[in-house]
């Protein structure tokens, strides 16, 4: 079929979601998608930060295969070679604290149960985010969500939310108390338009949540496996080193398969028994193998130091350009914040043949490529966007 007709169906028989760019995607390779027309895009979004090893990595397209051919689901009712090899390998490469996951199938998901699993162990209520915060449009996820309209959407919301202003320390003191289950936040608020906090906050962040026994959950979904040129935020330089009791996942973590994961320490892993958390597709064989192909893939090619240089590349190639304010994010989760609106130079980039992304600030244009972006497809886009600015 053409766009037109594609187009024309899919409005005719799906409800509302996104405004849709201009695009039917029919096939993908690497930082490439091709539509239904034969015609090439640079995809420097990865629809929705998802795509990290690229679009059709043969490593991650063969064992998605391969275990299909196999078995393509049981549930956690049995155990399972691939389940095991998944679990083993994530805890393996995450923050030292870290020792048990939960598999689900998305990013609300693993947020509805790290909030959860934060009030089993501490026999608390209460949940507080921060202003900015998208964790998602399920009840408790949208009820933790401080960005824009959202809230409203997910009225009525759950009981027991609070905000604090993202970034000050003493704004979250001041709504911290001892009924406080759990703090959660997006350690880099990508939607928000790419909003970052200093080290010494989230060191302040542990010890405050340390003094009065509250859970702190960070909300990686976006910067975890390997998106900042770290295998996850926490625990890193970028935190000043503190880890989260939880870390919750999704996204790039199957390449594109539906998946989702909570990362637990000792001391929530205690608290959970059989039958506090359950899932019917959590943890099915094709998203683990997704999982084990997709984590090796990012480690044997040496992904994340490919994202931290993608990221330096940028910077200093739009260094002290005209209309560009700053360069915010790290790695592959950037936001280039200009000096006016940049719905203009988005659309001037799509119709040009490169897909990125917008954000809540109507002046941050979001680039959330696959962790594989090299410098000619860099130099590409800056081409373009210099273009889409001398347009505008």
């Amino acid at each position: 079929m053409n766009f037109e007709a594609i187009k024309e169906i899919e409005e005719q028989y799906q409800l509302a979601t996104y405004k849709k760019m201009t695009i039917a995607a029919e096939r993908g390779e690497g930082c490439f998608i091709w539509d239904c027309e034969g015609r090439r895009y640079l995809d420097l979004y990865g629809g929705h930060a998802v795509c990290a090893t690229g679009h059709a990595h043969p490593a991650v397209a063969t064992a998605i295969s391969e275990q299909a051919s196999r078995l393509i689901f049981y549930s956690n009712i049995v155990f399972s070679e691939i389940r095991a090899r998944a679990a083993s390998r994530l805890v393996e490469l995450a923050p030292p604290s870290a020792v048990r996951t939960f598999f689900c199938n998305s990013g609300t998901e693993a947020n509805e149960n790290a909030m959860r699993m934060a009030r089993l162990a501490t026999g608390r209520e209460k949940i507080i985010s921060f202003t900015g915060s998208f964790h998602g449009r399920t009840a408790d996820s949208i009820s933790a969500t401080f960005l824009g309209n959202y809230r409203n959407l997910g009225r009525p919301n759950v009981p027991g939310h609070a905000m604090a202003d993202f970034g000050n320390i003493e704004s979250l003191i001041n709504a911290l108390d001892t009924d406080t289950a759990a703090v959660i936040l997006e350690p880099i608020q990508s939607m928000a338009g790419v909003r970052e906090a200093e080290p010494e906050f989230f060191v302040r962040l542990r010890q405050e949540c340390d003094r009065v026994g509250a859970i702190l959950i960070f909300d990686e979904v976006q910067t975890g496996i390997g998106r900042t040129g770290r295998w996850f935020f926490s625990g890193s330089d970028l935190s000043g080193g503190i880890e989260a009791d939880i870390i919750s996942l999704a996204k790039s973590l199957g390449s594109g398969i539906p998946v989702g994961a909570c990362i637990v320490n000792q001391k929530i892993a205690e608290k959970i028994k059989e039958n506090d958390l359950g899932t019917t597709f959590g943890g099915g064989m094709i998203a683990m193998a997704a999982i084990v192909a997709t984590l090796n893939a990012i480690e044997s090619e040496e992904m994340i130091a490919n994202a931290a240089a993608a990221e330096s590349y940028l910077r200093n190639a739009l260094e002290n350009k005209e209309h560009i304010r700053s360069i915010r994010g790290k790695g592959c989760l950037l936001g280039i914040e200009f000096d006016k609106p940049c719905g203009p130079v988005f659309s001037k980039l799509l119709e040009n043949g490169v897909i990125t992304g917008t954000s809540s600030d109507p002046n941050v244009l979001r680039l959330l490529p696959p962790l594989i972006v090299n410098t000619d497809q860099l130099d590409e886009f800056i081409e373009k966007l210099d273009a889409a600015l001398s347009d505008n």
